[in-house]
Formats: structure tokens, sequence, C-alpha cells
């Protein structure tokens, strides 16, 4: 399978990453068998079984993106370098004004297929700005 996948890929110019290229078990509710690779990261987004839920409210598992682990933990080093709670000098509109743009930007990229997985860089942005918004009240 991964010489076919290799002689399609080269017909086009492109080359395939021998230790990186893997076939990954798309693995939700229809397909159950146990597989080695069940997830896989591109472009920032994490692709696994995750929880759905379907029209009708049923819970079920289904293979879908969401955003990495390292790209919310450059997410959260990125707003720790941000330092809200030493900024008690600038005023919350003008903070807001600097830092919604970029936290919109990453919520529009990795929150458009899997949102919840985003909630974690919330909490890392929260704490700073609560202890922020209590100093200018």
């Amino acid at each position: 399978m991964m010489q076919a996948i290799a002689s399609r890929l080269s017909e086009c110019g492109l080359t395939m990453h021998p230790e990186k290229s893997k076939i990954v078990y798309c693995k939700d509710s229809n397909r159950t068998q146990p597989y080695p690779h069940v997830h896989f990261t591109f472009l920032g987004f994490t692709f696994r079984p995750r929880k759905a839920i379907s029209n009708t409210r049923r819970i079920f598992t289904s293979f879908l993106p969401g955003v990495s682990a390292d790209a919310l933990k450059k997410m959260r080093a990125a707003v720790r370098g941000w330092r809200l709670n030493r900024q008690t000098h600038v005023a919350l509109a003008a903070l807001a004004k600097l830092y919604n743009p970029i936290m919109f930007g990453w919520w529009n990229y990795y929150g458009a297929f899997y949102p919840t997985a985003m909630l974690n860089l919330l909490h890392a942005y929260r704490p700073g700005a609560r202890t922020m918004g209590q100093t200018k009240v």
C-alpha cells in the first residue's frame, strides 16, 4: 500500500518521508478494530477519535480534527509571554485591542472543527486577565 502511494506521489512530483509516513486507522463508532496508529498531526491539528453528538442528541465517537497539543503549548507560551498581570499601566481597552485579534485568529483557525479542544487555552488566558481586571477596577 505504501509503495502504491509513494509511486502516485512521485508521478505528481512529490515525495513521501519514509519515517513520518504511516497508514492511520480512522477509528470511530462504526470502525472499532484495534490498530497501532489511530491518530496523526497535520498543520497544527491532531486527527483522532473524539466524542461527537448526533442530530438526535446521541453521543458517538467520530474521527475529527482538533488543535494539537504542540499548537496549544505554543499558544499558552505566547499568552504567558504577554505577562498580562504585569501590564497594570495599560488600560483594559488597549490590552483588548492589542491581544483580541491574536486570540480571535487562533480561535477561528484552530476552533473551526472541534472548538472544545481550544478551551484549554482559555484557562491559560483567564487568570492573567482576571488579575488584570481586578487591579483596574
